[in-house]
């Protein structure tokens, strides 16, 4: 649903129609992977060589690294294009690769098949670089054969982990699924073990902090992405399921208070935004919707001007991307209004605006429902 590493990615290339993004916390692994590889791992593999040899080898590396985890994710998109489910973007960040999915899998076999492609993917590439190891007999290109064999292999298995999101996590919400035919069920289940074992990974970092392992620190850090992810996962999955069913017109607002164009600034902050207490008013002119206005626009106003300055100054205009249709679906509102970083869509209906959905009407109809 939500893109939060988009903000600090850029796109680089697009496969299969899914682009394919970089974080810049990528940048940290490829410098340091370079480093490590070019002073210490080269050198005592293949030693009496050229430094520039080391550390063309660690470029190599690092970007070999990268093309297996873009690969480990490519595969996981694969199939679940096969089964029909789009995928947003892939990103490439410190700890990683993530595929944004736009939904969840169908049934338990479709889980299981998108879940263990990416180790599949990884282990078929170690044996690609094992082929390579047995073949180069010396230098430093056997040695990053070797290095990429071991690396892909650890990949393959420490995403077996049975620790939701994991692929193995998501293994196991399969076989529970299918086992309980709940999958709010196994999401809560398989998310709790992902949370515990990111718990193992953070003490024993700690732990190991105090013994003077080097690797503790890292160890933590993997620990603490392990369990946010595992939460945030839950929880969007239970979001999703609370949603299921719900229309947009079961949640937006018909009777909209909207401002007039030539509405001063002063005038909307005082009779309408402390008045209502609503975060943004649709902006109205001879009964054409111009577009909407926010606190966030009027406080780009100076306090001083606000009595001179008329709203249709600051509307944002309207466009297609901030509609919904009130047949659509609330979850898809909100996953649009959250990745188009909106507060509130018009719905559209009968041919024109026939209300308004914002992301704190749906956190209050669940409130109100209970749930």
């Amino acid at each position: 649903m939500s893109t939060p590493l988009q903000a600090g990615s850029v796109k680089i290339a697009s496969v299969m129609g899914i682009p394919i993004r970089v974080h810049f916390s990528w940048l940290i692994i490829f410098g340091l992977i370079t480093w490590s590889l070019s002073s210490f791992y080269f050198p005592h593999a293949a030693p009496d060589l050229p430094v520039r040899h080391y550390w063309l080898g660690g470029v190599a590396a690092a970007l070999l690294l990268f093309f297996s985890v873009a690969f480990h994710e490519l595969l996981h998109s694969f199939v679940a294009l096969k089964y029909k489910l789009p995928i947003s973007d892939i990103t490439l960040f410190i700890f990683g690769g993530v595929s944004q999915m736009k939904g969840e899998p169908p049934n338990p076999q479709a889980e299981f098949r998108i879940a263990i492609a990416g180790p599949l993917s990884s282990f078929f590439l170690a044996a690609v670089f094992y082929v390579g190891y047995q073949v180069v007999s010396t230098g430093v290109a056997r040695a990053l054969l070797g290095y990429l064999t071991q690396l892909n292999f650890i990949l393959g298995v420490f995403n077996l982990i049975p620790g939701f999101p994991m692929d193995g996590g998501r293994v196991l919400r399969a076989y529970l699924w299918s086992k309980s035919r709940d999958f709010l069920y196994a999401t809560r289940k398989a998310s709790g073990y992902g949370q515990n074992i990111a718990l193992f990974f953070i003490l024993f970092g700690l732990f190991t902090l105090f013994t003077g392992y080097s690797g503790g620190l890292w160890l933590m850090l993997i620990g603490w992405f392990l369990y946010s992810a595992a939460q945030a996962s839950y929880q969007q999955v239970s979001l999703q399921e609370m949603l299921r069913g719900i229309k947009v017109r079961n949640i937006m607002v018909r009777d909209v208070v909207s401002l007039p164009s030539d509405t001063s600034v002063e005038k909307a902050v005082n009779d309408y935004f402390l008045r209502y207490g609503f975060g943004g008013f649709p902006v109205m002119e001879g009964g054409r919707f111009l577009g909407f206005v926010s606190m966030k626009e009027v406080k780009d106003v100076p306090r001083e001007e606000w009595h001179r300055r008329r709203v249709e100054e600051i509307v944002v205009p309207h466009d297609k991307r901030g509609e919904i249709d009130e047949d659509s679906d609330a979850m898809k509102a909100l996953e649009k209004m959250i990745s188009e970083d909106r507060g509130r869509l018009a719905v559209v209906g009968d041919g024109g605006i026939v209300g308004l959905i914002t992301r704190n009407g749906i956190a209050k109809y669940l409130q109100i429902m209970g749930r």
